[in-house]
């Protein structure tokens, strides 16, 4: 079991930003990712938000481990 002050800190990222940048990068995502079939470029932006959508598992995984912020 890691640190319980990095899941204490962890924990409070996940609810109040974790979430949040999720949410709203998951609606351009639902936006930008028909145009990728027309617009080559717009793939990485859409793997980016993709990362993004997918911040708060990383949170919670770090939550869980008691990982530090290295």
């Amino acid at each position: 079991m890691g640190n319980v002050l990095f899941s204490i800190i962890w924990l409070i990222i996940l609810i109040f930003i974790a979430f949040w940048v999720a949410g709203i990068a998951a609606g351009i995502y639902i936006i930008v990712l028909p145009f990728t079939v027309c617009i080559e470029a717009l793939s990485g932006l859409a793997d980016f938000l993709l990362s993004v959508v997918q911040f708060p598992k990383y949170c919670a995984q770090a939550m869980m481990e008691g990982r530090g912020f290295n």
